[in-house]
């Protein structure tokens, strides 16, 4: 029997209050600076979560979707405000991924930051999903 972390539910919303999320994380998580060009320009930093521990608690008919290159990705913005506060990442497509910077203030979180080659992908996804490696890609 493993020893899990107790997770709560911590709040966020996009820009103009639209649209509203919570996220259920334990007090100490792992963020990910990512450099891709959909990332790095906009400055999201990622908490990567399981499907049932993030909700959208308003505003879903407010988002617009956005994809681009294989169209794995979902980026959601609030059509109002433009802010990205979550999406479906390619690298996890049964979970999604929140924007820290999204969270409200009293989050209350303890950060480790890890940095991830994001503009080489396909090389290093498996560094955050070990599922999507390519193989061959860690051959020297």
């Amino acid at each position: 029997m493993t020893n899990s972390p107790t997770k709560s539910w911590r709040h966020g919303e996009c820009h103009c209050g639209e649209v509203g999320f919570a996220v259920n994380l334990p007090d100490s998580v792992v963020a990910l600076s990512c450099n891709c060009s959909i990332c790095a320009k906009p400055g999201f930093i990622h908490l990567i979560v399981e499907k049932p521990d993030f909700k959208i608690e308003r505003g879903a008919e407010s988002l617009t979707t956005y994809t681009f290159g294989t169209h794995e990705a979902k980026h959601l913005f609030c059509s109002k405000c433009g802010v990205k506060a979550f999406y479906v990442p390619r690298s996890h497509p049964d979970g999604w991924s929140v924007n820290l910077r999204a969270l409200d203030a009293d989050a209350d979180l303890q950060l480790r930051f890890e940095e991830f080659d994001g503009a080489n992908w396909e090389k290093n996804v498996s560094k955050i999903n070990p599922e999507l490696a390519q193989p061959g890609a860690n051959d020297a």
